[in-house]
């Protein structure tokens, strides 16, 4: 998993750190073990967007493999790969999925926030993130992000390259076939209800 971790003041006075690896949802109590007034963001999104990002982007880099070595696979194939426990969409889904098990207290510690709502409505949702984080709002100015000069894209052998852009704006969707979409709905009927009810 990639992550980093980026540290300031924020205006209530406390130190307020970001880390975007994904294993802290799978140990949640141990965080806040560690921690009692930690909160997590959960970043969601449909999931037949998040395999077919994950094909456009092998179809751009054919030549390399993933870390997992599915580009042997045919699309159907990598797809149920993908989704296994132990792969890259299936590992994130089974720590979102052990939420459901939880206390109350400790889901009153996570937030999931949906992509289709971050790039449609971004400034309304960072609000409601803000207002969740108990910090006061900042203005965002979704037509001049400041972005970093680049980012690490070795994780992953460099299969994922990052692109930034200065502004937000949502992706094309991607075409996904009949029968991976039926694939990924029947293995994932939890989450979509959960979710995305009314798809």
């Amino acid at each position: 998993m990639q992550g980093f971790l980026h540290g300031w003041y924020g205006d209530c006075g406390k130190a307020i750190v970001i880390d975007k690896n994904r294993a802290w949802l799978h140990c949640i109590e141990l965080l806040l073990h560690l921690d009692p007034k930690a909160r997590i963001l959960v970043p969601i999104r449909d999931l037949n967007q998040i395999y077919g990002s994950i094909e456009a982007q092998h179809q751009k880099s054919i030549l390399v493999d993933f870390i997992d070595h599915l580009a042997d696979y045919d699309r159907l194939g990598r797809a149920d790969k993908l989704f296994a426990q132990d792969k890259s969409i299936g590992a994130p889904l089974l720590s979102i999925q052990a939420v459901l098990d939880l206390p109350q207290a400790v889901k009153d510690r996570l937030y999931f926030i949906k992509f289709e709502d971050l790039v449609a409505k971004p400034v309304e949702t960072m609000l409601r993130i803000y207002s969740w984080l108990e910090l006061s709002p900042h203005k965002i100015d979704i037509e001049n992000l400041t972005v970093r000069a680049h980012e690490s894209d070795s994780h992953y052998r460099y299969k994922y390259i990052h692109r930034q852009q200065g502004r937000i704006s949502a992706p094309a969707p991607h075409e996904v076939p009949l029968r991976i979409q039926n694939l990924i709905a029947k293995a994932c009927k939890w989450y979509n209800d959960w979710f995305y009810p009314t798809q």
